[in-house]
């Protein structure tokens, strides 16, 4: 009896693949229609939690930082433009399905199908769910469209201690999903490469987290593993200004765009922890308590390379971490996440570290400091360079728009 009945389900998918009960069952994803890629929907403003999906640039770079990420680079398996125009599509109508607390698709009455949507985020609310979209220069190699890649899209050069594994480097496109709840992410996620089933699939991924202190009401500055401040030196939402001069692209399709740099930083908690906090503190040039800059009080305070002691030395040592960047004279965003990955087989320790991600108007400024940063940094006592990548995150979307579509257009 269980037999026949598998046999029969099995029967129906056929059927369904075929174009039965007008639904599609291919390559392009379960149960997706026509209807969901040409209608994508509106932001909910009434949503619960709600970060909106339509704006001048995408959501996730310049967007309050929430408590959990999930960053997941994929490699791409068509060569069509016009399938990958549609992904993208398809991805847009699911995208702000997601971000408005929704699943992509109702329960299906017909128990004889799979379900549109995994459904696990059932009940929960939209959690400022963000989900940023971009693309590497590979992308444009399969696509045979390398004459529409932005000059400054390039593969980053090979930096001093860079020990990069294959696994956590290069791929195709990246989807960076955050949110204040770890499923709320997964099933954004898990739904969206489950649509695209047979034109893309996963190169690596990684979940992280951050933590906030509130301190008068507002939220303070995430610490890393290491106890200490990340993005104390960010441009802020409100600085138009110091956007346009380092976080977005104002020219080409790409304009209201922004390069991703993504890290995967190995951190050596065990070595970091039998250092004194004096050592420690001089390695960032920070405080670790505060975040000020060493010889200040205040986490916000201005950083003062040139600022020495009684003694002439410098109150922010020449091989500190903020001292060498400073010098770089150059800003970017930074939007990391710390990430635990058990234990490391190898040697007993944590597998732990920080999911650097920065945004910047052109890679040549995390170039510019992570030269700088070079061999001298105090801080590669402590971390290793395991996985890198830059993309492209596409611009802003307009309302009635879809993910990538100045690109597209423009071809």
């Amino acid at each position: 009896m269980t037999n026949n009945n598998n046999m029969s389900r099995r029967d129906f998918l056929k059927i369904a693949s075929i174009g039965g009960a007008g639904v599609v069952v291919g390559s392009t994803g379960l149960g997706t229609s026509l209807l969901a890629i040409n209608h994508f929907g509106k932001d909910n403003k009434h949503t619960k939690h709600k970060v909106n999906f339509y704006g001048k640039y995408q959501s996730g770079i310049i967007s309050d930082v929430q408590k959990h990420v999930y960053f997941v680079v994929l490699e791409l398996h068509s060569t069509e433009v016009n399938e990958v125009k549609e992904m993208f599509k398809q991805w847009t109508a699911h995208s702000i399905k997601l971000m408005n607390g929704d699943l992509i698709a109702p329960l299906t009455n017909n128990t004889m199908l799979p379900t549109i949507d995994t459904g696990e985020a059932k009940g929960l609310d939209a959690a400022r769910l963000t989900l940023t979209y971009g693309v590497s220069p590979t992308f444009f190699d399969k696509l045979k469209i390398t004459e529409k890649r932005p000059k400054d899209l390039k593969d980053l050069p090979h930096f001093p201690k860079d020990q990069l594994d294959d696994k956590f480097t290069g791929g195709d496109i990246v989807i960076q999903a955050c949110s204040d709840d770890p499923q709320v992410n997964f099933h954004a996620i898990r739904n969206l490469i489950r649509a695209s089933s047979g034109i893309v699939t996963m190169k690596w991924a990684q979940t992280g987290f951050n933590s906030f202190e509130e301190k008068d009401g507002k939220v303070q500055t995430p610490r890393n593993l290491f106890s200490f401040k990340d993005g104390t030196g960010n441009p802020k939402a409100h600085e138009q200004d110091a956007l346009d001069q380092y976080i977005f692209s104002n020219s080409g399709w790409e304009k209201n765009g922004s390069y991703l740099v993504v890290r995967k930083i190995q951190m050596h908690l065990e070595t970091w922890d039998r250092t004194a906090l004096e050592d420690q503190e001089a390695t960032f040039g920070r405080h670790r308590d505060s975040g000020a800059p060493l010889g200040k009080k205040n986490e916000f305070d201005t950083v003062n390379i040139e600022e020495k002691d009684k003694e002439g030395n410098y109150v922010i040592p020449e091989d500190s971490h903020v001292h060498l960047a400073k010098k770089a004279k150059t800003k970017m965003l930074r939007r990391s996440f710390s990430y635990t990955n058990g234990v490391n087989e190898q040697t007993g320790a944590f597998d732990a570290g920080l999911i650097f991600v920065s945004y910047q108007k052109s890679p040549e400024q995390f170039t510019r400091i992570q030269n700088m940063l070079g061999r001298i940094d105090r801080m590669n006592e402590y971390i290793t360079h395991r996985g890198s990548g830059v993309f492209l995150v596409f611009p802003g979307i307009k309302e009635g728009g879809y993910i990538g579509e100045t690109l597209f257009n423009s071809i």
